[in-house]
């Protein structure tokens, strides 16, 4: 793990954005296309807004959620809806999003499809994740009810997840996913989620998931 601290959050965005833009370039010297996934919530939202108006040969580049609320793209809740306003717009409207939320009550009833369709765009080429101060990281909540399997190497591409204090289901990309990212950040914002990362290094996936997938990644950190 490589650990990257910033003065401030704008210079931690710009360099970020900087870096994964440099990584799809060199990616798709080498493939037709790429794959890039990235976080909902907050935090991702900076890195989006330079990142989209980067100059990239987008309609090569699929992107994707690591992880998913299930509630429609409509919903304020819907990561979804985020990626549209703030990643898929200026020059970044020209890449294609993979789903992870198709219409229905529960995320079993259409996780394959989904799977199938992300399936033939694996591996992922880079992928940019955030932490919770619970160390949670995409969808893998301590506690989840099926953390176990989805932490497993013989995991299978998607799992559902359903976690106390998550309101509604989840879908996620397990560890094994993650983890065949040819390149992987980690965003994190403020001491409190810094010292949160620092107990993570000691304590197992199953208490920590978000040390699943430290091992070669680069962290990124602002006040």
């Amino acid at each position: 793990m490589e650990f990257i601290s910033y003065p401030d959050r704008e210079a931690l965005a710009i360099n970020l954005a900087n870096k994964i833009a440099g990584e799809l370039r060199s990616a798709l010297s080498q493939a037709e296309r790429v794959t890039f996934a990235v976080p909902g919530g907050t935090s991702p939202g900076p890195v989006f807004d330079d990142l989209c108006s980067v100059q990239l040969d987008w309609s090569r580049v699929d992107v994707m959620l690591t992880d998913e609320r299930w509630v429609p793209e409509d919903s304020e809740r819907s990561n979804t809806r985020l990626l549209r306003e703030r990643l898929l717009v200026e020059k970044a409207a020209d890449a294609r999003l993979l789903p992870m939320y198709m219409p229905c009550q529960t995320p079993e009833e259409r996780l394959d499809e989904i799977a199938e369709i992300i399936a033939p765009e694996l591996p992922l080429s880079v992928v940019l994740l955030g932490m919770g101060a619970d160390m949670h990281t995409a969808s893998l909540f301590p506690g989840a009810d099926r953390l176990e399997d989805a932490l497993d190497k013989r995991a299978p591409i998607l799992m559902p997840m359903r976690a106390e204090g998550a309101p509604e289901p989840r879908v996620t990309l397990t560890a094994p996913v993650l983890n065949g990212a040819l390149s992987k950040h980690i965003l994190i914002f403020g001491q409190e989620k810094r010292e949160a990362l620092e107990r993570a290094r000691g304590l197992s996936p199953s208490e920590a998931p978000i040390k699943a997938v430290l091992g070669g990644a680069t962290v990124h950190w602002a006040e």
